[in-house]
């Protein structure tokens, strides 16, 4: 068996909305290392999805504007017809989420996120079933939709429109699939917790966008909040290993700063109280005054 073929897109023609950033860059820089022959991204600002295109190569073409209205699904189902023949992978990733009280939320905040995450996947689907028929002929042709575990469980934040949107599409990709199949096209959704949310960082309410470290020494444990003993809180840096499912996050803390027996360190979602994601406890790290520090966080997505 040949193992470089048996995961090979080698000749595929793939389409990834919300590629500019996040995860719809991730699936798309993923696709073309496979062998896709060309890669096509989408989003909103023209600048932006131009820009990760010239950056990810030739056979990654930008496509900008807004597929949250019907009138921009349209466009770019006519500009895809008018470029391609058929279509193998359609990833329906482009997405965005809104947070805020319970009392306070406003009807903008449910209509943008349901259009976006739910109403555009859909049509757009819809209308490039042709090209997906046609991508289907020799071999199954392909559609992804990013959902989230927000659609399977409760969030910590006030995310009410993001997590109905995302439960939505949970379910319209079963009744997609059950529908689709018989065009031998197979329809599957992926769910992606950390990745999404550093996608639409801009939306979400600074999602794991600190490290903070401290003195206390009790045992990690699910139950925790918080540290037991902060001393000092830093804002992080986000990275991705490009080709993998490996990305960090960063924070240094220079000479002066954070002093102490260090024993313990966690990533929150805010400069100040919040919600702790994870922590950790270690061996004692002695940092004096005249001393520097990187604490790095280390994910793998599964």
């Amino acid at each position: 068996m040949d193992f470089a073929k048996l995961f090979s897109l080698e000749g595929r023609v793939a389409v990834v909305t919300g590629g500019s950033r996040g995860i719809g860059r991730m699936i798309a820089e993923g696709f073309i290392a496979a062998g896709c022959e060309r890669v096509y991204i989408t989003a909103r600002k023209a600048a932006v999805v131009e820009e990760t295109a010239a950056e990810l190569g030739p056979k990654c073409i930008a496509l900008p504007g807004d597929i949250s209205t019907f009138a921009g699904i349209e466009a770019l189902a006519e500009d895809l017809a008018q470029r391609e023949s058929r279509i193998d992978i359609l990833v329906n990733n482009a997405g965005v989420a809104w947070g805020a009280e319970f009392d306070d939320f406003p009807e903008i905040g449910w209509d943008k996120v349901m259009n976006l995450n739910v109403k555009t996947p859909f049509f757009l689907t819809q209308k490039l079933h042709g090209l997906l028929k046609a991508g289907a002929k020799d071999q199954p042709a392909k559609v992804i939709n990013i959902a989230s575990v927000d659609g399977l469980r409760v969030n910590p934040w006030e995310t009410y429109s993001y997590q109905a949107s995302k439960s939505a599409l949970v379910h319209l990709t079963r009744r997609m699939a059950a529908r689709l199949v018989k065009d031998n096209i197979i329809v599957n959704g992926g769910f992606d917790f950390v990745a999404d949310a550093i996608g639409n960082s801009g939306s979400l309410p600074g999602v794991m966008g600190w490290i903070a470290v401290g003195t206390g020494t009790t045992a990690a444990a699910a139950t925790q909040t918080a540290l037991v003993t902060e001393i000092k809180r830093n804002a992080a840096t986000y990275a991705h290993t490009a080709g993998t499912k490996v990305f960090t996050f960063t924070a240094s803390y220079p000479a002066g700063d954070a002093t102490g027996a260090l024993t313990e360190a966690g990533v929150f979602n805010a400069a100040s109280a919040g919600i702790m994601f994870d922590r950790v406890v270690f061996p004692v790290v002695n940092k004096g005054v005249d001393d520097s520090l990187t604490a790095v966080f280390t994910f793998t997505m599964s």
